[in-house]
């Protein structure tokens, strides 16, 4: 008598409960996955996307270009804005966005100093890649600059 056993069926079995499992495990990944869009209106903002075209195309044509920097050693962002575009009246906004942390995002008023410059302080940025998109308004033209740093830590 052959008493010699089959392990095919126990083979066939452990596959199809590996299977299913990594099936629900998926599953559940892809469920409690957060997907944010760039922006919470992303939709309107896509409306508006002409006037920010002119807005670049406005400042892309000035003889001096928007600076902006990470000094390292003051933990500050630094920006400077051409002087053809900056007078008592010049008003707008810097927001400083997170692309891979929405909730991180800041949004701060342009405050410049009388050349045109700025420093914002980064020392409760995280560390990483932020984008610095500058809106303002001068002489009753609108500008816009989008500049990417890396804020580090230490000097």
């Amino acid at each position: 008598m052959n008493t010699q056993r089959s392990y095919w069926p126990y083979g066939i079995m452990l596959t199809f409960v590996l299977f299913i499992s990594g099936t629900v495990a998926l599953i559940v990944i892809a469920c409690t996955h957060r997907t944010d869009l760039i922006t919470a209106d992303y939709y309107a903002d896509e409306l508006k996307f002409q006037s920010r075209l002119d807005q670049l195309n406005r400042t892309a044509q000035l003889s001096e270009r928007v600076a902006v920097s990470f000094d390292a050693a003051r933990q500050s962002i630094l920006l400077a804005l051409p002087p053809a575009t900056v007078n008592a009246e010049t008003t707008g906004q810097v927001h400083l966005y997170r692309p891979s942390a929405i909730d991180r995002d800041v949004v701060l008023k342009l405050e410049l100093s009388a050349t045109g410059s700025q420093t914002i302080d980064a020392a409760g940025l995280l560390p990483g890649l932020w984008k610095v998109r500058i809106e303002w308004s001068a002489e009753n033209r609108e500008y816009f600059a989008d500049k990417q740093i890396i804020v580090k830590r230490g000097a």
